[in-house]
């Protein structure tokens, strides 16, 4: 069994942000697989679906504190941490880039650093969809201050909606990649 978990923000004030890019390809998952529809779990912080052998999960949690609902999902469903696959947005990665991974530092994504923590292990799997853009690299390269934290609560301008909407399709094709053919195979198509 496994969990595909996305990650963002519970609420509609963030539901088209960049933030949560996770829960927007949860849905695009979820409607190409017509699998069913999202049940509020009050005990899990979770929105989930439940099929014989895939949990999909959108955390109610902050994204900050998305661990405490992983923890929860991993614990009550008895699933080892290496059967985890998070989806989350990546600022060090262009808009529409999208690499698949295992294990690792959290590259300063509070989701991620909630998940390493609670689980105690970096050795999950995750799918990292790129949202940087030439003003989030450029103000790295040159030591400006961006307020990132402001940037990912931000919706999607028009011009990078077409890039976002390939990369969500893709990366439905690296969630089908990883259950049916595994993350090696997975990262060898979409890396």
């Amino acid at each position: 069994m496994k969990i595909i978990v996305g990650l963002g923000n519970p609420g509609d004030k963030y539901a088209k942000v960049r933030h949560n890019l996770g829960f927007m390809l949860l849905d695009e998952y979820v409607k190409k697989v017509d699998i069913g529809h999202w049940t509020l779990d009050g005990k899990l912080k979770a929105e989930i679906i439940k099929t014989r052998e895939i949990i999909f999960a959108k955390p109610q949690t902050f994204m900050n504190n998305s661990g405490l609902c992983i923890a929860a999902l991993v614990k009550y469903f008895k699933i080892s941490p290496e059967d985890v696959v998070i989806v989350h947005d990546e600022l060090d990665l262009p808009l529409g880039k999208i690499k698949v991974r295992i294990g690792g530092a959290a590259a300063g994504h509070h989701g991620v650093e909630s998940i390493i923590n609670a689980l105690k292990t970096d050795q999950f799997i995750r799918i990292r969809l790129g949202i940087g853009n030439l003003r989030t690299l450029s103000s790295e390269r040159d030591g400006q201050h961006l307020k990132l934290e402001k940037f990912v609560l931000e919706p999607f301008m028009s011009v990078e909606r077409p890039k976002v909407k390939h990369m969500v399709k893709q990366a439905v094709l690296a969630v089908d990649f990883i259950l049916e053919k595994g993350v090696s195979q997975a990262q060898n198509q979409f890396n």
